[in-house]
């Protein structure tokens, strides 16, 4: 009878999982983000070599250093959509190159739609579909994006003004979750996933 009634429950907690619906707002939201993220790696690398060519150092290393937290950000989405059992289709970043000011003015607008659209709707799905790590990823990425744009509207507002020599030339980014401070901000421990400050990539 013991043996017939943990058939039975077996069976019914394989049937529940295959009625389980997959999460696929989320699945998509990964993908999007991994290709958002990617191209935003990418984009901010070419950004500063431009900054570089155009005599702007201070601005590259900024440029350089969001570039890390967003591969950070693209390789953390990853690990959540692999677990879910996805794979990433490939896919080419495609961006454009400007002059540093238009750049940084490109950077300030697409880290405000992520910050204002893409990620809060991110996680609003992650959070109905229950995929605790999308949320994480999300929230880890989101919170990071807001640093980028205050430093990408400083460096635009000097580079208009007052001029690099305002600007902070040291960054370090958590290599947990892609946290971004400069050298006047750093604080122990990350404060986004308590990363100890001596893990931090130096830029």
């Amino acid at each position: 009878m013991k043996r017939i009634f943990l058939f039975a429950f077996v069976g019914l907690v394989a049937l529940a999982s295959c009625n389980q619906s997959a999460p696929e707002k989320t699945i998509a939201n990964l993908k999007d983000g991994i290709k958002g993220e990617t191209t935003a790696s990418a984009k901010y690398s070419a950004f500063a070599q431009k900054a570089r060519e155009e005599g702007y150092d201070t601005i590259a290393k900024l440029f350089d250093a969001a570039s890390k937290a967003e591969m950070i950000h693209a390789t953390n989405h990853t690990k959540v959509l692999t677990d879910l059992g996805v794979a990433m289709e490939a896919f080419n970043p495609e961006f454009e190159v400007k002059t540093t000011a238009e750049n940084l003015q490109a950077a300030i607008t697409g880290e405000t739609y992520e910050i204002d659209s893409m990620y809060p709707r991110f996680l609003d799905d992650a959070k109905a579909e229950k995929v605790e790590k999308a949320t994480k990823s999300f929230t880890w990425a989101m919170d990071t994006e807001k640093k980028h744009q205050s430093f990408y509207a400083a460096s635009l507002e000097a580079l208009n003004g007052a001029g690099e020599k305002t600007l902070p030339f040291e960054y370090f980014v958590c290599p947990v979750c892609g946290n971004t401070y400069d050298k006047a901000t750093l604080e122990p421990k990350c404060g986004f996933c308590q990363t100890d400050q001596e893990k931090f990539i130096a830029i």
